[in-house]
């Protein structure tokens, strides 16, 4: 092998951890070629995953898990990916308010994803969204350790939604990819949010249904944080918004839930 070539797969082996993934987008802005990727292959120094898809070989052999992979779309390749929703909340402690089932959808949020990320076989499905429900895409995001954080280089953590946005994106998925029982029960662990942070992420959350739905559950729970925000202080929209087939309209914000979501001392027909 060439000196340049040698260099190459250097900076690759530097840069690209045992197990970690990149792509050929990435390969090639690092100077290293298709023909010096299958020649790379070819030695054992890389491992093709998908089309235009590559592993750098861990010592012993272990499925590619979804945490790895977003580790290296964040930290490697620079995708403004995160992981948000349910599954955020979940990494944050909350999962034991979410349904039990074996390797449920993990939520990414983000901007051009690689179409080749439905492609890889992973411990999880992937459900990709873009980044569209906030005015400001890089508000109420933070960081957190997987796991297996004691194996992981550099000190890199995975970019995650807080709970503040976590919950609004979840909302944003009734009632066609999460259910009302399910995120009733993730609302009532959620007592201790930051109601700056709610307020910051409601103003710039780009979705009346959203909004509306966040006060229903606030209201429902009554979580000490929800004293500190006015409802009147965010753009609510006018009219009665339809949901889901069935329900009713809730009485003050104007939109169909299910009936048990309607206060029970209120006329759900009235003004």
């Amino acid at each position: 092998m060439s000196a340049l070539k040698e260099d190459k797969l250097k900076n690759v082996l530097e840069a690209v951890p045992a197990g970690f993934v990149v792509d050929a987008p990435w390969l090639e802005a690092h100077g290293v070629s298709r023909f010096l990727t299958r020649k790379y292959i070819e030695s054992g120094w890389l491992e093709r995953l998908e089309r235009g898809v590559f592993r750098r070989p861990a010592p012993q052999p272990v499925p590619l898990d979804w945490q790895t992979c977003l580790l290296s779309l964040q930290h490697i390749m620079n995708y403004h990916v995160h992981a948000g929703g349910v599954t955020a909340l979940s990494l944050q402690g909350y999962s034991h308010y979410l349904p039990l089932g074996d390797s449920p959808p993990v939520w990414l949020y983000g901007s051009a994803t690689p179409t080749w990320l439905a492609r890889l076989k992973l411990d999880a499905p992937l459900t990709s969204r873009g980044l569209s429900l906030f005015g400001d895409p890089a508000l109420g995001l933070s960081e957190s350790k997987p796991g297996s954080a004691a194996t992981l280089p550099w000190g890199w953590a995975l970019r995650i939604s807080t709970p503040e946005r976590a919950i609004l994106e979840a909302l944003d998925e009734l009632p066609d990819h999460q259910s009302f029982h399910n995120l009733d029960m993730v609302f009532e662990g959620l007592a201790t949010l930051s109601p700056r942070r709610l307020s910051t992420l409601l103003q710039s959350c780009r979705k009346i249904k959203v909004r509306r739905l966040f006060f229903v559950f606030a209201d429902r729970h009554k979580h000490s944080w929800r004293e500190r925000l006015n409802p009147d202080a965010f753009d609510l929209g006018t009219g009665d918004r339809a949901l889901v087939k069935g329900g009713k309209i809730h009485p003050r914000y104007r939109i169909m839930v299910p009936p048990e979501f309607v206060p029970a001392t209120e006329d759900a027909d009235g003004p």
